[in-house]
């Protein structure tokens, strides 16, 4: 069944079989190698990562025990993101920017909410990595306090 997202190799090494995906705001791809060609404020929903079983592995030591997020790493060519249409052209029209506040708000709400419930068994080991690099990416960009 096809869920919107297509299957990208890792995005630390290429290795095309993963075991671990992760979602993070569009404003992230900026703290990714190679990004400086994306408009970040044209991507329409997550940017979604994934790890293969070995970086994984380095991931979520690097997230939950050191305390760091692994975006810095990742190539962002091997990111899984849709950009909006340029319909500009075609209808001769400029189209307001993207305001993805609201996105980065429920990422974060929803992030904040697994850290809080970390000692709950229903929540994942994957959950809780997701959730701290969503926390970390949005205070390292410094726009905590324009989404809360």
């Amino acid at each position: 069944m096809y869920t919107g997202r297509t299957d990208q190799p890792c995005c630390l090494c290429d290795d095309p079989r993963t075991v671990a995906r992760i979602a993070v705001p569009p404003r992230a791809v900026t703290l990714m190698r190679n990004a400086a060609p994306i408009a970040w404020r044209d991507i329409v929903g997550d940017v979604t990562l994934q790890f293969c079983e070995s970086d994984w592995e380095l991931v979520s030591e690097l997230v939950l025990d050191v305390g760091m997020h692994p975006l810095s790493r990742c190539n962002v060519a091997r990111a899984d993101f849709s950009i909006r249409e340029d319909f500009e052209a075609l209808l001769n029209s400029t189209r307001a920017e993207p305001d993805q506040t609201e996105q980065e708000r429920r990422l974060l709400d929803d992030a904040v909410e697994v850290i809080e419930n970390a000692e709950d068994p229903m929540v994942e080991r994957r959950d809780l990595v997701e959730a701290y690099v969503v926390v970390r990416a949005i205070d390292e960009l410094g726009v905590d306090e324009h989404v809360r």
